[in-house]
Parts: C-alpha cells; sequence; structure tokens
C-alpha cells in the first residue's frame, strides 16, 4: 500500500473538512493580530475561535500564530495562508461580481492600476478597443506607483497592472509581459528660457526647480544616481509628483524642468503646450508593460483588456 505524501494528505484532508469561515476567522486574526477581537469581529466565542485556529494547524501541519502577551503574531506559514485566503475571497468576489454584471449586461468587470507610462495613450487606446467589442464591461481604473499597485495585485483588488515594468520588487508570483520600451524626454513651459536652445547640456539645467517622480519609483532611483555622480547635485527647488495635470500645469507657469516618458508628453508637446528640451536624457529608458497574476486567474473581461494592451502596443 502506497503512504500518501504530505502534500496530497493536507489536500485531501483541507479539500473535505476546510470552511470559508475559518479562512475568514484566519484573516481577521492576522488583522487584528489578537483572537479575541477576531473571534468578536466574528461573531464566535473566543474559545470557538481558539478552536478553529487550532484545526487550522492540524490540518496543515504547521503553526500558524506565535503566542505572545500582547496577542499573537504570524508566522511564516501564519503569513502565507493569509495571503492565499485573501486570494480566494478576492476570486469568489469577482466571481459574484462577474456573475452580476452577466445579469445586468455590463459582459464582465476589470480592475486596472496604471503608472504615469501607460495612463496617458496605451491603456485610454486600449479601453476603446474593448469598450469596442464589449460596450458592456464594466471598468475600474486605479492610478498608483508599483509600492502602491502592487500589493493589491498580489492580494486580487486589482486584475492587472500597466506602465514600467519593475525590475526588482513585487514581482513574486506575477507573470510581467513587456509591450514596448520607453524613452524618457525632458519638457518645461512653453516661455521657459532654454526652449529653441540646441545641445542642451546639463550644466545648462543646474539652475532651475524640477518635477521628479516618487523616490518609490524606479524612475527615481535612477535620477538620483545620475545626480549624486553630477558632483552630487541638488536642485535649488524640486517637487515630487506623479499628477500628470498638476505637472502640466506648473510646468506651464514655472521654470521647472519635467521628465517623463515620451508617449505620455507626446500630445502637449505636439500640441504647444509643452515644449521638449534638446537634452539627451541618459537615464530612465526601460519596458512598458502589463503584470498580472497567473493566466488562469483573469477572468474573460480581464483577457480581453490584456488582449487590447497587446494589440494597442504593436500601433504605438
Amino acid at each position: 500500500m502506497t503512504v500518501p505524501s504530505r502534500h496530497t494528505r493536507i489536500i485531501d484532508r483541507v479539500i473535505t473538512r476546510l470552511k470559508f469561515k475559518q479562512l475568514r476567522l484566519l484573516v481577521a486574526v492576522g488583522d487584528h493580530g489578537n483572537i479575541q477581537n477576531a473571534a468578536r469581529e466574528m461573531n464566535v466565542s473566543q474559545p470557538a475561535a481558539t478552536k478553529m485556529i487550532k484545526d487550522l494547524e492540524l490540518d496543515f501541519e504547521v503553526q500558524l500564530f506565535e503566542r505572545t502577551n500582547r496577542g499573537v503574531i504570524p508566522t511564516a506559514f501564519g503569513d502565507a495562508l493569509i495571503r492565499h485566503g485573501k486570494l480566494i475571497f478576492a476570486q469568489v468576489s469577482n466571481a459574484a461580481q462577474e456573475l452580476d454584471d452577466l445579469v445586468e449586461g455590463n459582459s464582465g468587470r476589470v480592475v486596472i492600476g496604471t503608472l504615469l507610462a501607460a495612463s496617458s495613450r496605451l491603456l485610454p487606446m486600449a479601453i476603446e478597443r474593448v469598450l469596442t467589442d464589449r460596450p458592456r464591461i464594466a471598468i475600474k481604473v486605479v492610478e498608483g506607483t508599483n509600492d502602491v499597485l502592487m500589493p493589491d495585485l498580489h492580494a486580487g483588488d486589482i486584475d492587472l497592472v500597466v506602465g514600467r515594468l519593475s525590475t526588482h520588487r513585487h514581482r513574486s508570483n506575477l507573470v510581467q509581459e513587456k509591450l514596448f520600451d520607453e524613452r524618457i524626454v525632458a519638457v518645461v513651459g512653453p516661455d521657459h528660457p532654454l526652449v529653441g536652445v540646441l545641445d542642451v547640456s546639463f550644466q545648462m539645467l543646474q539652475p532651475f526647480g524640477w518635477i521628479l517622480p516618487p523616490t518609490e519609483t524606479s524612475l527615481r532611483r535612477e535620477i538620483d544616481r545620475f545626480f549624486l555622480a553630477q558632483d552630487q547635485y541638488v536642485p535649488p527647488s524640486a517637487l515630487e509628483s506623479v499628477s500628470y495635470l498638476t505637472n502640466r500645469r506648473l510646468l506651464q507657469s514655472r521654470n521647472f524642468i519635467g521628465v517623463m516618458p515620451a508617449h505620455v508628453a507626446a500630445q502637449d508637446i505636439s500640441g504647444g503646450a509643452l515644449q521638449r528640451l534638446d537634452w539627451s536624457v541618459p537615464f530612465g529608458e526601460g519596458p512598458v508593460g502589463v503584470s498580472y497574476r497567473q493566466q488562469g486567474q483573469l477572468s474573460p473581461a480581464g483577457l480581453a483588456v490584456l488582449q487590447a494592451l497587446r494589440d494597442t502596443s504593436k500601433v504605438m
């Protein structure tokens, strides 16, 4: 007789015994760091909650929490199971939302996180493609940085993140698909003193203030390294912002210098609202693409958006 492996044994046990209420309690204990408060939130007694956690530990054959005088702290096993529990609830929520959307004729729902590199052309053009084929699809767009969007992608609150691909962080358990390479350009308002100047050097830029991306972005880290290599240059004034509308207005009203993906500024440059400096930006070139959890987890609406992004990138 073949003895089942530990993995097979746990799977068989969990499939027959695991209840959603146990997972909800697990997540609540992780959030509160306290079984009593989690039990109160779940409207169960503390002894019942403690038994549910112990049953989970027996079923998975690991210790999920460390008991302390101040409460409980998830172990590495607890953190992993909490993360997967949140994903399970996100998938159930997505399934319920998709069924609801289908009943109402919306043909599905998708939540898209967008970074600056995708927000002006790639994503709007892709959404237009999707809406042409699926006019009743429900789409939600969330703007932010990788540090904000990627945890929500891992947790299942966002289906896809579009923009500059992260080269080091946030890559575990995700598919990162490159769509094209993006160039970075330096832009100013139409009345800036350097407009029309040929072959601008970095020394010419130094007297002016800069609008910079936030410190947690990969582009900002490249800028900081470049400034450091230029005799530890520090701008006379610097503003951190990912708001394109705010940056655009400030570039037009003050003699700031901004750095941004070429596609983002292309329309304003062609229309004269902004001017591109004749300076070859020595940093920032990199891949723009889409990040998502394993493809089998994407809904039909998510797959439609993914294909639209691929098709759009080919004609940009």
